[in-house]
C-alpha cells in the first residue's frame, strides 16, 4: 500500500483539536463510559492520521485534502 499524504493542514489540524476536545471532556468526566472509551479511540485515530498525514478511509472514496501541487 503507497501512504501517500491525504490530509491537509486544517483537516490536520481540526483533527487534532477535536481529539484534543475529547481527551478534555473525558478526564473531566463530562463524557463517561462506553461513549467516553469509544471517543477516546476515536481521538487516538485523529492524532494518528493527523501526525502521518494519511486516512485510510479517505482512499476507496477519493478524498484528498493534501496540496498536490507542494
Amino acid at each position: 500500500m503507497n501512504m501517500k499524504a491525504n490530509v491537509g493542514i486544517i483537516d490536520r489540524g481540526m483533527r487534532i483539536l477535536a481529539a484534543f476536545v475529547i481527551t478534555v471532556l473525558y478526564l473531566t468526566q463530562i463524557i463517561t463510559g462506553t461513549l467516553g472509551i469509544v471517543l477516546l479511540v476515536l481521538a487516538v485515530l485523529f492524532i494518528l492520521t493527523g501526525l502521518i498525514r494519511f486516512c485510510p478511509l479517505y482512499l476507496p472514496f477519493g478524498i484528498n485534502t493534501w496540496n498536490k501541487n507542494k
